[in-house]
């Protein structure tokens, strides 16, 4: 069911872990650089290896920020400029989260520990405002990105910047359930539809 008022936000660790004990594991994620995704999966993942966990395929997607092209967020703190050293800086990262992820679910399908293995990037040029996470097309978690400043250095010289800190932002739980006019169900939906709507029209594959 959907969050009732006064509710807490919950952690989303265990509910992912949750999700890769069923047989088809799906798992959708929008956000900036896939950091936190990395580092909720690798848990479950490790459960894979050891066999304490035993899907038959692993299936997920990454909407990411595009960071060959201008930002309007984040930016420069005192003129709120694109700077395009925090971009190769915040592309680094991206590709360390992405890849290791990338490499260690193909891993297991190379190991024959599951049967089919997929993950998918696309990169858009929208401002990353938020994280989505959907597991198993069944619960969604969303989180605003807080806004702060801070300072970066960068090629030697400390910057200051406006930047989205994702460990810091309240994931909100929402459930699919029986009743489809519920706002769980209906929240769910949606999250979906408009992973999808981006996924199929203004994404597209990363630049190399």
């Amino acid at each position: 069911c959907g969050r009732r008022p006064g509710e807490r936000p919950v952690g989303l660790r265990p509910h992912v872990e949750r999700a890769f004990e069923q047989p088809q594991v799906s798992i959708d994620f929008a956000g900036f650089s896939g950091e936190t995704l990395h580092g909720v999966i690798q848990e479950p993942l490790d459960k894979i290896r050891v066999g304490r966990l035993t899907p038959e395929a692993i299936s997920i997607r990454m909407l990411l920020v595009n960071t060959a092209t201008p930002w309007a967020l984040p930016c420069r703190a005192d003129d709120l400029a694109d700077d395009p050293d925090f971009r190769e800086r915040a592309a680094t990262i991206t590709q360390r989260h992405t890849q290791a992820i990338s490499d260690s679910v193909h891993e297991l399908a190379d190991l024959g520990l599951v049967q089919q293995a997929s993950v998918a990037i696309r990169v858009h040029n929208l401002a990353p405002l938020f994280k989505l996470y959907l597991l198993n097309n069944e619960e969604a978690f969303f989180g605003f990105y807080p806004v702060r400043e801070h300072k970066v250095t960068l090629k030697g010289e400390t910057r200051p910047m406006y930047d989205l800190m994702g460990k810091d932002a309240v994931l909100f739980h929402h459930t699919i359930s029986d009743d489809d006019t519920s706002i769980g169900s209906q929240y769910v939906e949606q999250a979906r539809a408009w992973f999808d709507s981006i996924w199929t029209t203004i994404s597209h594959q990363p630049t190399p």
